[in-house]
């Protein structure tokens, strides 16, 4: 098994897994752009891996899964929920928007440039899966079962976590970040069973979607903040108070020093429309998300 790990945790550096057995390769996600996956394929390439016959997809956000047209011999697996998410997920060409001079001087725009505009878009097809499963599937690669399992919708709409049995390790997408994490999908509740079902496998070793390898204890950590973000969540949104508000005053006791604070924006738009509010449309909420950092920025 291996990790390919990002040293910046944050928006578009997602890490990768590979499982090797038998002379083959199991590769769970690609990278945000074209030349990041080249990066990657060089890298398994350096190792000496046998080539890839099987992509896990986790889920539809480009960061993992962009690179998936890099591919073409591979079968691409995702959920079915992750599949039918795939072509509506902030496609190439509204990053490119975001990132024009149009929207420069808008609060998305500024932020959109200050996070992501190191990134090349260009040339990026999105490769859909080939094949799709509900629930639970194992996979053999070579000698060794790989248990794929669905955990959405919590971060997004057909979450899939990796499970090696015989290694004790599970590749968690982004059911699990270092730094403050986004939520696309929800309810948060969906997301505290989803780090359950990491902690039933009894898996050692955790690879989350960002950030640094894990043990047990860093899933029951991340499910605290949850807990904390639902709790608090609910009852500013009983008290009438308006999410992006709600975000940004939240008491957050040792989650303090989290970066990127202003995910909660996101995340709150979710829990809030789950809660029984409105659904909010995402301009908006970038809107928010972006005045939310400037504004921190300044203090």
């Amino acid at each position: 098994m291996y990790a390919y790990l990002h040293s910046d945790s944050g928006w578009g550096h997602s890490n990768a897994g590979v499982v090797v057995s038998g002379g083959e390769t199991l590769l769970v996600d690609t990278q945000y752009t074209l030349p990041m996956t080249r990066q990657l394929i060089a890298a398994l390439e350096m190792a000496g891996l046998p080539p890839v016959a099987t992509l896990v997809t986790t889920h539809a956000n480009g960061d993992h899964c962009w690179g998936n047209g890099l591919f073409p011999a591979a079968d691409i697996v995702a959920s079915a929920a992750t599949a039918s998410a795939m072509p509506h997920d902030f496609p190439p060409a509204t990053m490119r928007r975001l990132l024009s001079e149009e929207l420069a001087a808008t609060a998305a725009g500024r932020y959109t440039r200050q996070h992501f505009a190191d990134f090349d878009f260009d040339g990026i097809v999105v490769v859909p899966p080939t094949s799709t499963f509900t629930g639970v599937q194992e996979r053999a690669v070579g000698g060794r079962t790989v248990v794929l399992i669905e955990v959405g919708p919590a971060h997004s709409d057909g979450d899939v976590i990796v499970h090696v049995p015989d290694a004790g390790l599970v590749f968690a997408g982004d059911i699990l970040f270092s730094d403050h994490p986004v939520m696309w999908a929800g309810p948060l509740q969906n997301w505290i069973s989803a780090c359950d079902r990491i902690l039933q496998t009894g898996a050692t070793r955790i690879v989350p979607g960002h950030g640094p390898v894990v043990g047990p204890q860093g899933v029951r950590d991340f499910r605290g903040y949850l807990e904390l973000v639902s709790s608090e969540l609910r009852q500013r949104f009983d008290a009438g108070v308006p999410y992006w508000i709600a975000a940004t005053e939240l008491p957050l006791g040792p989650y303090e020093d989290l970066a990127l604070r202003e995910r909660l924006v996101a995340t709150a738009a979710v829990e809030y429309h789950h809660l029984g509010a409105a659904k909010i449309p995402p301009p908006e909420v970038l809107e928010r998300m972006g005045q939310a950092y400037i504004d921190a920025s300044r203090n």
